[in-house]
């Protein structure tokens, strides 16, 4: 058998002028190979763009550098990886990402590399000279001068203002009033909370950490193109320095992109992006890991799932129950990461979304499904309303801020999906409707009507609907474009049905005013039920436009 050439080696020359086996180098490129040789050789692994700045390069220049650095690597017939998953074979990089780093050596490499000083080997403490590690250690530690990584006495202050941003979210106050807000004695909203923060933000990490914070406040506000910018402003932070946290911040990027795109109703990208991530080596570490990055995986696949199945059950009713039970078995799965990491928050969401999933598949005649027959038999609205009492228990838990405008919501749509009506019905049969009255709900809820409360949950459900609604006209709470139109059209229903047709007449003028906002599909869904399910004498008193039609027989969410 021929036997194998053994790899040529690669002489690198450190003292000036640099050269590579003997032909001048440009220094940048060859600081960057010896960068990345000590980086294997320290079992660091990775050289990120961070660690160019400031020494071969400032950041308006960087790409160039790259650029110039892979082609002399070409040239010196070297190969270079570059992208977090070093286990990759370089040849089957996408060389469009390159720029952005981290760059490392394969081990088959990185032996080939010889660092010279006169010809010699060179020592450890002349390579760290050349590379300017040793320079910048001594620096960290001269006298008054703290290490980059100690805790400043001003971090409490930002550490402060990030929990007063998320009690705000969890308390609902997303943005300040119209008019108002913290000047005139209001609490700072959630978005005032995280700028401040970013004035207050000392490092790397504290300053991505505003960025991630600001994308999930705009996503949550229905703002997609605010949240998209911001999620922009993450990728170049991460991709400019060695952020701490790194992997657990691109895994929460992603994530909040999945949901912009679910938001918009693009289910083949949210669960493009989501797919991503599990397959990709440094996060779905973090994935498995991290409890809080599982359980936001886990809800969001579920939501996806469930709308998919909701979707296709008219059509291919087989694989409509494959993706209602995945969405079943995801929501149980995020609910067990939320216990896992103690977030009662993050449970009574989870749990409010099986509920509803629960109902709506059994609406589609997808009542079947194993986890929702009990004792032989399906009692899937009960059930539900269960599961969505246990989240209002759980909001109760959580300071008694922390109650959702979905839960009011669910419930209003359930008891009013106990009716058959008639398309598109007269006011008399509008009002002979009978549909689950609170009291009913209650004694559904069984062992959790301790969860509706007298001062939330009033007797009836145009009360409901009006208390959550003066909370968001009066700048206590400010719900998003969706839950703010559900609330309307909920308290239009009701209001009508208790024969108040003039207060149903002011919420669907609200509403189709808002009804813009919202994106085709949803605005379909108002639209429809308003025409088919509101007594013919309201609809011609306040009909909203006519759209292109987006059939959504299924409520969004």
């Amino acid at each position: 058998m021929p036997r194998t050439a053994a790899p040529t080696p690669l002489s690198i020359e450190l003292t000036s002028p640099q050269s590579v086996n003997g032909q001048r180098a440009a220094f940048q490129s060859l600081w960057l190979l010896a960068r990345m040789k000590h980086a294997h050789d320290a079992e660091a692994g990775l050289v990120r763009l961070a660690d160019l700045r400031g020494e071969v390069s400032d950041a308006s220049t960087l790409r160039m550098v790259v650029s110039r650095a892979f082609r002399d690597f070409k040239a010196w017939h070297i190969e270079v990886g570059w992208g977090e998953d070093t286990q990759r074979e370089p040849r089957f990089l996408n060389a469009e990402r390159r720029s952005q780093g981290p760059f490392w050596l394969p081990p088959a490499e990185a032996k080939r590399v010889r660092m010279l000083v006169g010809g010699r080997p060179a020592t450890p403490a002349e390579m760290a000279s050349f590379l300017g590690l040793r320079s910048r250690r001594a620096r960290a530690a001269a006298p008054g001068s703290p290490p980059p990584d100690a805790v400043h006495l001003q971090d409490a202050a930002f550490w402060k203002q990030l929990v007063a941003s998320q009690q705000a979210a969890r308390q609902g106050r997303l943005m300040a009033p119209v008019a108002g807000g913290s000047a005139a004695g209001q609490p700072a909203s959630a978005l005032e909370s995280i700028r401040l923060a970013g004035t207050l933000a000392a490092t790397d990490f504290q300053r991505a950490l505003v960025t991630l914070n600001e994308a999930m406040l705009w996503r949550r506000l229905g703002d997609n193109e605010q949240a998209r910018r911001r999620l922009q402003a993450l990728k170049k932070q991460r991709l400019a320095h060695h952020v701490a946290g790194n992997d657990y911040l691109g895994a929460m990027e992603c994530i909040v992109s999945a949901w912009c795109a679910y938001t918009a109703r693009d289910l083949p990208l949210a669960q493009s992006l989501l797919s991503g991530m599990a397959n990709d080596a440094a996060r779905s570490l973090v994935l498995r890991h991290h409890p809080d990055v599982r359980f936001e995986w886990c809800n969001l696949w579920a939501l996806v799932c469930r709308s998919r199945a909701l979707g296709l059950s008219a059509d291919d009713k087989p694989t409509a129950a494959a993706l209602a039970e995945e969405s079943l078995q995801r929501f149980g799965e995020a609910l067990a990461a939320a216990f896992e990491s103690h977030s009662f928050d993050a449970a009574q969401h989870v749990a409010a979304n099986m509920g509803m999933a629960a109902w709506l598949f059994d609406r589609v005649g997808l009542s079947d499904l194993p986890a929702l027959v009990h004792d032989g038999h399906a009692d899937t609205t009960r059930r539900a309303v269960q599961w969505i009492a246990f989240s209002e228990w759980l909001c109760g838990h959580t300071d008694g801020q922390g109650r959702s405008a979905w839960n009011a919501i669910y419930l209003m749509r359930i008891a009013r999906g106990h009716c058959r009506p008639e398309r598109q019905p007269t006011l008399a049969q509008f009002r002979a409707q009978k549909p689950l009255d609170r009291a009913a709900v209650s004694r559904l809820a069984g062992p959790l009507a301790d969860a509706f409360d007298a001062a939330h949950w009033p007797a009836r459900w145009v009360e409901v609907a009006q208390a959550r609604l003066t909370d968001h006209q009066a700048g206590r709470r400010r719900y998003p474009g969706l839950q703010h139109c559900s609330l309307l059209f909920e308290h239009a229903w009701y209001a009508a049905h208790a024969g108040d047709l003039q207060a149903a007449e002011q919420s669907l003028a609200a509403l189709r005013e808002a009804l813009p906002q919202l994106v085709p599909s949803d605005r379909a869904y108002f639209t429809e039920s308003w025409n088919d399910t509101l007594p013919a004498e309201l609809v011609l008193e306040a009909k909203p436009p006519r759209r292109p039609a987006v059939r959504k027989k299924t409520p969004p969410r």
